[in-house]
This record gives C-alpha cells, sequence and structure tokens, in this order.
C-alpha cells in the first residue's frame, strides 16, 4: 500500500507540477522500505517486554538521536582524510548504539532476539531520517526541484536500505542483549569486537565508489572513468559481498536466540533466576 501510495504522488506530482508534494514524496519513499521491515522483524518473535510502542519509540526517538548525534561528531571530529569513512563508520555505529542503550535500559530481561529486534528498529529509524534528507537535497538543484533526481535517490537508496544501518545495529542490538543482565547492560569484549566489526562494514560500503575505482584502474591500467561500466559492476559487487558477510552474521545470530531459551536435560526453564557475580549466590 506505501509503494502504490508512493508511486501515485510521484505520478501526480508529475502531470500537476504541484511543488507541494514534494515533502510527502520525501517522507513516504524515505520512511516505506525502513518502517515495513521494522514491522517485519516485530513480527517474527520477541519477549513481552518489547511492545509496539517501545518499537515505534526506539525507531522515532533513537532515529532521530543518531542522526543529531553523528551530525554534530562529524562536524567538529572529522576532516577530508583517506580515512574518513572509517571515522564516519565508528562514529555513527556508536551513536546508535548509544541511543539504543538509552532508549531500552529500562529492559528487566534482555534476549538476543530483543536486542535484534530493537537495534533494528534505531538502525532502520536512522536510515529514515538520513535518507530524507539525502532526498531533500537531490531534489534542490540550481535549476530548481528537479523530481527525477529525488526519485532516483529515493529508488537507489530504498533498495540497499535493507542491508545497511538497520542491519548492522540489529547485530549491535542482538550482541548488547545477549550477554546482559537484568537492568545493566554489559560491555564486553564480544561487544566490542562487534561494534568493530559493524563499523568496518560501514566504512567499507560507504567507501565502495573509491575501491571500485582503484580495483578499475588496477585491472584495465587506465582511468575508471573510461571504463564505467566495469566500475560500476565492481561497486554493486562489492556491496553484495559487504551485504552478504551481514545477513549471515545476522543469520547466527538468530540462529543463537533460538538456543538461548531452549530448555536443557528436560528441566523447565525459568525465567526468574536471579543474577549474581561469578554466576553464584553469596553465601
Amino acid at each position: 500500500m506505501g509503494l502504490a501510495l508512493w508511486v501515485a504522488t510521484v505520478v501526480i506530482t508529475y502531470l500537476t507540477e504541484n511543488a507541494n508534494l514534494i515533502p510527502t514524496i520525501v517522507l513516504l519513499g524515505s520512511f516505506l522500505v525502513p518502517a515495513t521491515f521494522v514491522v517485519w522483524a516485530f513480527g517474527q518473535g520477541h519477549s513481552g517486554e518489547v511492545t509496539g510502542e517501545m518499537v515505534f519509540r526506539t525507531f522515532a526517538v533513537g532515529g532521530v538521536l543518531g542522526v543529531l548525534g553523528a551530525s554534530v561528531l562529524e562536524t567538529y571530529l572529522l576532516h577530508p582524510s583517506p580515512w574518513l569513512f572509517v571515522g564516519v563508520g565508528l562514529i555513527e555505529e556508536a551513536v546508535k548504539l548509544g541511543a539504543l542503550a538509552l532508549l531500552t535500559r529500562h529492559l528487566v530481561h534482555k534476549s538476543t532476539r530483543d536486542g535484534l529486534v530493537l537495534g533494528a528498529s534505531v538502525g532502520f529509524g536512522f536510515a529514515a531520517f538520513e535518507s530524507a534528507g539525502y532526498a531533500l537535497t537531490a531534489a534542490l538543484t540550481e535549476n530548481g526541484l528537479s523530481l527525477m533526481d529525488l526519485v532516483t535517490t529515493q529508488l537507489l537508496r530504498g533498495f540497499v536500505a535493507p542491508f545497511g544501518h538497520g542491519l548492522w545495529t540489529a547485530i549491535l542490538g542482538g550482541v548488547l542483549f545477549s550477554r546482559s543482565v537484568r537492568e545493566h547492560f554489559m560491555l564486553t569484549r564480544r561487544l566490542l569486537w562487534a561494534y568493530l566489526g559493524v563499523s568496518l562494514l560501514h566504512a567499507l560500503w560507504d567507501s565502495m565508489n573509491s575501491i571500485a575505482a582503484v580495483v578499475t584502474a588496477v585491472v584495465t591500467g587506465a582511468p575508471w572513468q573510461e571504463h564505467a561500466e566495469l566500475f560500476t559492476v565492481f561497486s554493486w559487487l562489492g556491496l553484495a559481498l559487504i551485504s552478504a558477510v551481514g545477513v549471515a552474521w545476522l543469520v547466527g545470530l538468530v540462529r543463537m536466540s533460538r538456543r538461548e531459551f531452549a530448555p536443557v536435560r528436560g528441566y523447565p526453564l525459568r525465567t526468574d533466576a536471579r543474577w549474581w557475580p561469578a554466576g553464584r549466590p553469596p553465601r
């Protein structure tokens, strides 16, 4: 339904040249894929503590907190350099993880599955607001509003949206929740490696055009502009490889979450057991 409304809005805007419909295109096109995937993730299973209201809050509030935090930090900490995208990856994954922890800190019982759902919600919220900004920027040209640039930008970002921010933050959320207990989040070595890993995927994703240009030049012995088709192939192959790594990582976390609450040797699972340091109650 959302896709049909977006297409109808684009067609009517083209026929009527009514610029007042541009915000409708921006909002529908930017939020359609992220919101759809959040609803799908919510329907895959979670604990009773994760409600629709909480998912909406993490999507909206977490997304806004993420883009605001990333904007401030990237403005004052990053400068043009070969390591620019590494800094972008580290900053954006950190602010999304921080927003997730802030908005879910009150949860008493934490599980990998809940972390996956809520992490995806924050990540897709970030992606939706970021895409809205890119779409609006693309529409504003020196010659006025460009409907073509707006539509192509939204189509491209919507197509790759499932393999970006939502996927990476879902991974971080699953790892964060998997070792955390009661009201406290635990900062573990596993979480640190997960953060560095998704930041690396993020940096590689953002720098794929530069990587593809270098690979094209090495393979052909000529500037990539002379082999634009090959450059495009290398760019999409790189994005596909990064996506495959992220999806495989996520699948591993999903499988782990299914075993997380499995009864052991026929004993019923207790969900109200207290937690003690070192796993043992005091004498």
